[in-house]
């Protein structure tokens, strides 16, 4: 992972690495899609749909939050988003895994119908996140060549993370915009402005072309000059 332009785990806990811990599918999900943390731990199944259908891919309806009355943060934060192909993948083995887990424990699992739960199937809070999050980091820190200090990370830098490697792939400010909920282009350029590409180069480097072809064609003209003179 990358937030903030460091690197944030080795090839060892990339998101093609075995499952680390009960908040892998969850770390996953937030890094590739962009969710909010709080909107990630009252996701429910049934707003996860995980099989093409009708032409319409794999996605997630992101329309809860922790927040009062169940409400995410702004009106286009509710939005409906296509999940990639390794989401989807490893949703898939979370779902097995939680079903496996619910049939264990019996009676003594709460029905909440919630993607992320505890050992029992009651939603995860903020604490529970924080917690597995900064076990991971405390594992991929113990991995050679990887620099980072686990207290300095919350999971909300999953989110940034997501940003920065989209920015850095070329795609829009309005489409990533869209992607992460906000109101406008403008609160994603100042919530996020160290993630975005500070710099637009193309502009500089086309006209550092042009001119160049004009250089030289003066360069050459005064060389010609120079040869008639002499």
């Amino acid at each position: 992972m990358i937030a903030a332009g460091r690197p944030l785990a080795s090839r060892a806990y990339s998101v093609s690495a075995p499952r680390p811990s009960r908040l892998y599918a969850y770390l996953v999900l937030s890094l590739l899609s962009g969710v909010r943390t709080e909107e990630a731990r009252p996701l429910t199944w049934d707003h996860v749909f995980l099989q093409t259908k009708d032409g319409i891919p794999p996605h997630v309806a992101v329309w809860r939050s922790v927040r009062k009355h169940g409400e995410t943060k702004t009106r286009k934060s509710r939005r409906t988003i296509a999940l990639p192909k390794q989401v989807v993948d490893v949703l898939e083995e979370h779902m097995r895994w939680q079903k496996q887990e619910r049939a264990s424990r019996g009676m003594e699992w709460s029905p909440t119908g919630r993607v992320f739960t505890t050992r029992s199937g009651e939603p995860l809070d903020a604490a529970n996140v924080r917690r597995d999050f900064r076990a991971i980091l405390a594992r991929a820190a113990k991995v050679p060549g990887v620099d980072l200090k686990p207290h300095e990370w919350t999971p909300r830098e999953l989110r940034h993370s997501f940003v920065s490697l989209l920015s850095d792939h070329g795609i829009p400010l309005e489409t990533i915009a869209l992607l992460v909920g906000h109101s406008s282009q403008a609160t994603t350029e100042a919530v996020y402005r160290k993630q975005l590409r500070p710099v637009i180069t193309k502009g500089a480097e086309a006209m550092d072309d042009i001119f160049a072809e004009d250089q030289e064609g003066d360069d050459a003209e005064g060389d010609e000059e120079s040869d008639a003179v002499a």
